[in-house]
């Protein structure tokens, strides 16, 4: 009985949050929907970013190497950083840098998304699994992160590696 007290609290209570959220987006935390930061950026990221969405992973590469430099701290600039990188075609090189993004947000749902696809890239399932098992425990409500690995990881196996 009491554990199925505390499902309707916590139903009840995603219920009132859910009124009070904006008709834009459920964002669970500071990120838009894009999963971009919304607190204002520095050039260098801003560049990045363009680049990026252009699929020039090269150029973003020192962009974001600097905002890093400056900025030790960002959890966002570290998994776009490893991002480029891994798009770059060096997966293996990308994973300490996501690990990092993850070692200041371990909650950074990006960042676990695309550390799992680079560990598909170099064959580690099981890694990536693990990635995705943290992703399940992330999204209380589905989340396009845990969507999109997911896929990544049944179309690895449909591939029969």
């Amino acid at each position: 009985m009491q554990r199925r007290l505390g499902g309707f609290l916590g139903l009840a209570l995603a219920g009132v949050l859910l009124i009070g959220a904006p008709v834009t987006g459920l964002a669970a935390d500071s990120r838009e929907s894009t999963g971009r930061p919304t607190r204002p950026q520095d050039g260098d990221y801003t560049a990045a970013m363009k680049a990026i969405d252009s699929d020039n992973f090269a150029a973003a590469i020192p962009l974001l190497e600097a905002v890093v430099a400056r900025d030790g701290t960002n959890a966002d600039a570290y998994n776009s950083l490893a991002f480029a990188i891994r798009k770059s075609g060096d997966p293996a090189r990308a994973i300490p840098i996501y690990q990092k993004a993850l070692a200041i947000d371990p909650k950074h749902r990006a960042a676990h998304e695309y550390i799992g696809e680079a560990y598909l890239a170099l064959n580690d399932v099981a890694k990536a699994r693990e990635h995705l098992a943290t992703l399940d425990r992330l999204c209380f409500l589905p989340c396009s992160q845990y969507r999109d690995l997911k896929k990544a990881i049944e179309t690895y196996q449909a591939r029969g590696r």
